[in-house]
């Protein structure tokens, strides 16, 4: 059983083009693609300012990303 990652937005509406294999992977798609996916796995501090960003972003606008089992 494989599992994807999506957007919801506020109203729980899925938004397909931000889906990914992963959350992280979901996240930079938000966040946009100046966070360097290699620091993101092997930098504690660096995906902590990461989640922090997406945070914010997810706050602001009333969505959230949710896991998906196909």
């Amino acid at each position: 059983m494989s599992a994807a990652w999506i957007v919801k937005d506020a109203n729980g509406e899925p938004l397909a083009q931000f889906s990914g294999s992963s959350r992280r992977d979901v996240g930079r798609k938000l966040v946009g693609q100046r966070w360097d996916a290699f620091r993101l796995e092997v930098s504690a501090s660096y995906r902590e300012l990461f989640d922090q960003a997406l945070a914010r972003l997810l706050e602001h606008k009333g969505w959230e990303i949710v896991r998906v089992r196909s």
